[in-house]
């Protein structure tokens, strides 16, 4: 059978791609200088094999530009694209790691070597798994020639020239989820995972802080070493540090210890030096903290000279002679030069914000309460009187050994003169201190009293506004019963009966039992209206319902039914008719 070949170029094009020599329907060669080797015609610069074009897939083409498939001759077989007007076959989610792919609509004569003849030009066939009923699973060595496989999907296959049903078939090519995949892909994952992790440690390591150096252990010539160090500023930190594991390991004995109390003493001499430095740093600090408020005041000064120049350029005597380009950026100019010295504002005004604060912070510091004031006072006190006690006790010591000892020789009698006027200096500072401390206290003690006869004026006028409010009331009270014994004279009210229903359960029960009967037209014994009243609560009594039945004649009647043995009382609703009645 012949087909009329309109095009034979798109043919070999189609069959070049592919890299198999250009065959006709006749099996002649269309191109005779074929070279199979490079896949392409001979004579023509070697192109990578990788690139679009160059396999079954064609190259990546814009969405908007169709794709057009072409007829595709192999050897034993020919390749039919599918009707480009019908939409794209459906295929399933891609599992991950896919290698496997789905064929259906094979020939039924249809064989491996005719399989691997197709879909062997898409990449490496690792295994064929054929069907008696037309369709095989093919697993290729790499995941990207899948991709190729599905462009073959909706081609209709035909071997050789025969039209028998049994040698054509249309292919269905999809994805198939295989456990080999998906062990490879997880095995990959977690190789992925382990070089993460891997990298994670390395950097981790990289930026992780060096191990501080061993602390050496004491020895004689260590520490002569160490003492020196310590004396050192810039050495300092770090001998301190070997000092102080020395000390938390227990080093010190009685050998050693007038060394450690000499590095000890080294080490307290640096407060000073610390205590210096901090001072001039914040003095440094300040003075900063000043230059740049002045700074930038100057700077805002200048911002307001710029704004003022532009305000000036904008009234109408120079405004009317710019042309209207100059008048635009005059404009931008200006609101750019007011947002900027809006903001300089804002800074140096939260600068005096934070000033003030400060200050504030310390005011309230100096000012504690009065209260707890008064209490430091006279813990004071107390301290201040037994330090005078103790004073006044070693005055007293002091004379009486200075009788014992007249004839000691005039050096001692002078130093005890001398401590003795010193102690009766200080004994003298702090009887007047303690008399500061007892007018504060007082003065303290008369703003709580004064404080307390204000609480007591304010708890007064409360107990009166009470009392003024209680007043109120009785006399609305006194208003309302008079106006009650008027209405009395006046005329009297009707009295109303007593209702027959004394509580909200009997209500209840009135409207059950209306319903209930309601529902029985030729009426219903006690015991009937009981046992169906029991199911609700079980705690109702057939007397009490009997008798609250029996005040309610408008609502309910009782009639006698039967002849002889079988007479029997039963209960109507009739409240209907009692309505009309009433």
């Amino acid at each position: 059978m012949t087909m009329p070949m309109s095009d034979p170029n798109a043919w070999a094009t189609a069959m070049n791609n592919l890299g198999m020599p250009p065959i006709g329907m006749t099996g002649q060669q269309l191109m005779p200088d074929f070279d199979p080797n490079l896949g392409m015609m001979a004579g023509i610069t070697p192109l990578n094999p990788m690139m679009p074009g160059l396999s079954m897939v064609p190259a990546p083409l814009s969405q908007d530009v169709p794709l057009v498939k072409e007829i595709i001759h192999c050897k034993s077989c020919t390749l039919f694209p599918p009707n480009p007007n019908l939409p794209p076959p459906a295929t399933r989610d891609r599992p991950p790691g896919c290698k496997t792919v789905f064929v259906g609509g094979l020939p039924e004569n249809a064989t491996e070597q005719l399989i691997m003849e197709v879909f062997g030009q898409c990449g490496d066939i690792t295994a064929i798994r054929k069907s008696k009923k037309n369709f095989c699973h093919i697993r290729f060595a790499e995941e990207f020639t899948v991709d190729k496989a599905l462009f073959l999907s909706g081609y209709r296959v035909r071997l050789g020239s025969s039209t028998d049903k049994k040698d054509t078939g249309r292919l269905h090519v999809d994805f198939a989820q295989a456990r080999d995949d998906l062990y490879e892909w997880e095995c990959r994952q977690r190789m992925l995972a382990r070089e993460e992790r891997h990298r994670r440690k390395m950097e981790e390591d990289r930026l992780r802080p060096p191990s501080p150096p061993p602390i050496v252990h004491y020895s004689e010539h260590e520490c002569s070493q160490l003492g020196d160090k310590i004396k050192d500023d810039g050495k300092f930190p770090e001998a301190v540090r070997v000092l102080l594991t020395w000390l938390e390991r227990g080093e010190v004995n009685r050998r050693n210890a007038n060394n450690f109390y000499s590095m000890i003493q080294s080490s307290n001499g640096h407060i000073r030096r610390l205590t210096g430095e901090k001072s001039q740093h914040e003095k440094e600090m300040e003075e900063a903290k000043d230059k740049f408020k002045t700074a930038l005041s100057g700077i805002v000064g200048q911002f307001e000279q710029i704004v003022s120049v532009f305000q000036a350029a904008s009234k109408q005597k120079a405004w009317d002679h710019f042309s209207k380009a100059q008048r635009k950026n005059l404009d931008m100019w200006r609101k750019q030069a007011e947002e900027i010295r809006n903001m300089h504002n804002e800074q140096l005004m939260g600068i005096r914000r934070e000033e003030e604060m400060e200050m504030s912070d310390d005011d309230m510091e100096d000012a504690p309460d009065s209260v707890s004031q008064a209490e430091a006072l006279k813990e004071e006190n107390d301290s201040l009187r037994c330090q005078l006690d103790a004073y006044r006790n070693e005055v007293e010591l002091l004379k009486q050994e200075q009788g014992k000892n007249q004839p000691i020789r005039s050096e001692e009698d002078s130093t005890h003169s001398q401590q003795l006027s010193f102690l009766q200096q200080a004994l003298q500072g702090m009887q007047k201190q303690l008399l500061k401390m007892r007018e504060e206290l007082k003065q303290r003690e008369a703003e709580l009293e004064k404080s307390f006869e204000d609480k007591q004026q304010l708890k007064n006028q409360v107990q009166n506004l009470k009392e003024g409010l209680q007043n109120l009331q009785n006399t609305h009270a006194m208003q309302v019963a008079l106006v009650s014994c008027s209405q009395e004279k006046e005329g009297p009210t009707e009295k109303n009966p007593p209702s027959p229903i004394h509580s909200e359960r009997e209500a209840l029960l009135v409207g059950i039992i209306s319903t209930f009967l309601h529902v029985h037209p030729f009426g219903a014994s006690i015991e009937y209206i009981c046992s169906y009243l029991q199911r609700l609560d079980t705690k109702i009594n057939p007397s009490e319902v009997e008798a609250l039945l029996s005040r309610l004649p408008c609502t309910f009647r009782q009639e006698l039914t039967g002849v002889g043995a079988s007479l029997e009382k039963r209960w109507n609703f009739c409240g209907f008719q009692g309505i009309k009645n009433t």
